[in-house]
């Protein structure tokens, strides 16, 4: 809206105008200069005369609009367009325009292109610690410290440090995740399991072997459905102790006795003994709603997925329970990250100004706790706890509670100090695993070899 401001030369020139126009009128209106009852129209014309000079009409700002990069479907998609637009109606300084891709890795491909032509989109959700070295992505740490009420110290710690590159804030946590168990009512019920029992892979094992139903040698409902991919994998591996770098980071582990075992487990429930699925391949996140499916549609008793699944299940049917642990060793420690949401560098100042307030948003505790009940996703900020309408929920929905209590004993992501050719490694080994039924200890080994040539090359 339009607003009228009196400028200094304009005061000036007023007061002169005034002062010029009571001389003017003193021979006639004898002491007027001192009352304003007695001079009103040499007053109004002294106005008059003035109005040009004394003031001005601001022009309206422009709003800074923005493209939000993200690869977000189904209900996670929905929840973050309402975001998007609560902003948008929040302010009028900022228009975020949502470019939806298909998924993680379609952005940051897409984002590549994007940077070598140097029309980049002004923020992005997702992050690259070698990108960040490189410089494709712009340090935060100044454009935060411009937001007088974003406090860091609220932000849950372990994500906000995920977002750390050489000691540098190049990304922020726009939520959490971890990799939760979802299973069947009704199937853990018929064959008589129960969830609290559910402590460790082998009495999973039993309790998928339990549920299978075969028919003419084809399995025609598993048992469990573990997500495609090597992160279940490298999650089960974990939690029986095993590491991918060795402490001086000098040694890549992944052949070592807890990962061979772990992932042998796998391949043998998949193929030996068929009590367990894989969905893999398709466009995007397909494999994924393929998994998820087969458990809504009553042909698996359960399935390892996303803490962000929650948004598209039905808990009448389903219900959620941490990941397991491994007998002899302890409780589950699957990873926990954060998904980080960056600035791409060549953005314009004002640009990135704009990003990061659009950020800010996203994180406030009513807004992130927003998030968590209605996608599953872990909130980022402490404080979202205490959101009264987070606490009602959570009583309704116990559900809501698994990730957070799972990311209290998780394991940090690995950062790969090669620029992703070590998690490559891993990722071929595992397709080898779960598609193409190779073993474990050859897989593995392979990767091993792999790997430790491109650590070997950082090292040197």
């Amino acid at each position: 809206m339009s607003t009228m401001k009196m400028t200094t030369a304009g005061l000036l020139l007023t007061s002169f105008l005034v002062l010029t126009a009571c001389g003017a009128t003193s021979n006639n209106n004898s002491g007027a200069s001192g009352s304003d009852s007695n001079a009103p129209a040499n007053t109004a014309n002294a106005n008059a005369d003035a109005a040009p000079a004394e003031t001005e009409t601001e022009t309206p700002k422009e709003p800074v609009t923005i493209e939000f990069w993200y690869g977000l479907g189904g209900k996670l998609g929905e929840n973050m367009q309402t975001l998007i637009d609560k902003f948008n109606a929040s302010q009028s300084d900022v228009i975020v325009k949502p470019v939806v891709q298909a998924d993680y890795s379609e952005t940051e491909k897409k984002l590549q292109a994007a940077i070598a032509t140097g029309q980049v989109p002004a923020a992005v959700l997702s992050s690259n610690v070698d990108w960040a070295r490189k410089g494709y992505y712009a340090p935060m740490d100044d454009l935060i410290a411009a937001q007088p009420d974003f406090n860091k110290d609220d932000v849950v710690p372990t994500f906000l440090e995920q977002g750390q590159v050489d000691g540098k804030q190049y990304f922020l946590p726009m939520y959490g995740t971890t990799q939760v168990m979802y299973y069947s009512k009704a199937a853990f019920e018929k064959s008589g399991i129960k969830a609290e029992d559910m402590t460790t892979w082998e009495a999973l094992a039993a309790a998928a072997e339990k549920m299978t139903v075969k028919s003419g040698g084809k399995t025609t409902f598993y048992g469990w459905e573990p997500m495609w991919n090597q992160d279940n994998l490298i999650d089960a591996a974990y939690s029986k102790g095993g590491k991918i770098i060795s402490d001086d980071g000098k040694t890549i582990m992944i052949d070592s006795p807890e990962w061979i075992s772990t992932w042998e487990f796998f391949r043998k429930a998949i193929f030996d003994d068929q009590t367990m699925r894989i969905h893999s391949g398709g466009q995007g996140w397909e494999y994924w709603y393929k998994t998820i499916d087969d458990v809504m549609k009553g042909m698996a008793a359960g399935y390892t997925g996303s803490s962000g699944d929650q948004g598209d299940l039905d808990f009448t049917k389903l219900a959620a329970m941490e990941q397991p642990g491994w007998e002899g060793v302890g409780a589950g420690k699957p990873v926990a990250q954060a998904i980080l949401a960056g600035i791409p560098a060549k953005a314009s100042p004002e640009q990135q100004q704009a990003a990061l307030q659009w950020f800010a948003f996203f994180m406030k505790a009513e807004n992130t706790a927003f998030w968590s009940m209605n996608t599953g996703y872990i909130a980022v900020r402490q404080s979202a706890l205490d959101d009264p309408a987070f606490v009602e929920y959570s009583k309704a929905n116990p559900q809501s509670t698994i990730p957070l209590k799972q990311a209290a004993h998780a394991s940090k992501p690995f950062q790969d100090p090669t620029g992703g050719k070590i998690t490559d490694a891993l990722k071929i080994a595992a397709d080898k695993l779960e598609i193409s039924n190779e073993p474990a200890e050859k897989v593995l080994k392979e990767a091993k070899e792999t790997a430790q040539r491109e650590l070997d090359k950082l090292n040197k």
